[in-house]
C-alpha cells in the first residue's frame, strides 16, 4: 500500500483503545478510535471506508455482534473480533456473521498486529499479470481475489473465506486438516476445540455450492478436501 493502513478501533474501553492507537501508529498504522457503532458510522460518513476494523463484541448499546452483521451486510472490509477469552459461542457467532479472525482478551498487542499485518498482506492490489482457474462453473481470480459463477454471478466472500477457498485450490483431491489450513491462511496453530475453521468453512459452502453440487467434502476426523478438479485459464 503507498499510504499507511487506516485501521477503525471499535471499542469501549478507553484504556484499551489509547494502548492500540498508541501501539498501531507506532507501527505507521493511521487509526481511529471509535467507542461504538455511532462513533464508527460518523467516521465512516465523514473519512470512508477504513482498511480493517477491530471490532469488540461486548458494547454497551448495539454490541458487536450487530455492528459486525450490519457492517458485512454493505462491505467486505476485513473485521478481526475482540472475545472475552472462553467466549467461544461469541466468537462462532462473529465468524458465521462474516468476521475474518478473532482475537480473546487479554491479548498482546504484538499478536493484533501480526494478525491486522497478514491480513492486510492477503488483500493488497494484485499486480498485473492475474492467475485465474475454475473449477465446476465458478470462475475464480486469485490475484484480484474475486469469485464469479457463470450461472449466478459474482459471489462475495470474505477475506478469511476467500483464503480458505484458495487454500483448498492449491491442494485439489487432498484432505487437508483443520491445523493445516489455521496454520496456512492465519499462521498460527488453533486452540483446543477451536471450531472457527468449521465456521467459515460452513458459510463458504453455503455461498459457493449451488443445488446438487458438492465443492468441499469433510473428511470425518481428518478435515477437508477440495473433491472436483480445478483447471487453470
Amino acid at each position: 500500500m503507498t499510504t499507511k493502513p487506516k485501521i477503525a478501533i471499535i471499542e469501549d474501553d478507553r484504556e484499551i483503545r489509547d494502548l492500540l492507537k498508541d501501539y498501531l501508529f507506532r507501527n505507521d498504522f493511521r487509526v481511529e478510535p471509535c467507542d461504538g457503532g455511532a462513533a464508527y458510522d460518523r467516521f465512516r460518513a465523514t473519512y470512508g471506508e477504513p482498511d480493517l476494523i477491530v471490532l469488540d463484541l461486548m458494547l454497551p448499546g448495539e454490541d458487536g455482534l450487530s455492528i459486525c452483521r450490519r457492517i458485512r451486510s454493505a462491505s467486505r472490509v476485513p473485521i478481526i473480533i475482540l472475545t472475552a477469552k472462553g467466549e467461544e459461542i461469541d466468537r462462532i457467532i462473529g465468524l458465521e456473521l462474516g468476521a475474518d479472525d478473532y482475537i480473546a482478551k487479554p491479548f498482546s498487542p504484538r499478536e493484533l498486529l501480526a494478525r491486522i499485518r497478514a491480513i492486510l498482506r492477503r488483500c493488497e492490489p494484485p499486480p498485473q499479470t492475474r492467475k485465474r482457474v475454475q473449477v465446476l462453473d465458478l470462475v475464480i481470480d486469485l490475484d484480484a481475489r474475486s469469485v464469479e459463477s457463470l450461472g449466478r454471478g459474482p459471489i462475495e466472500l470474505t477475506s478469511g473465506e476467500f483464503d480458505l477457498f484458495a487454500c483448498l485450490l492449491s491442494h485439489p483431491g487432498r484432505v487437508l486438516s483443520r491445523d493445516q489450513l489455521m496454520d496456512w491462511t492465519r499462521g498460527r496453530k488453533p486452540e483446543t476445540f477451536d471450531r472457527s475453521i468449521d465456521v467459515q468453512l460452513s458459510r463458504l459452502r453455503k455461498k459457493i455450492e449451488a443445488d446438487g453440487q458438492t465443492l468441499i467434502r469433510t473428511v470425518r476426523n481428518a478435515g477437508y478436501v477440495l473433491s472436483q478438479p480445478v483447471k487453470e485459464l
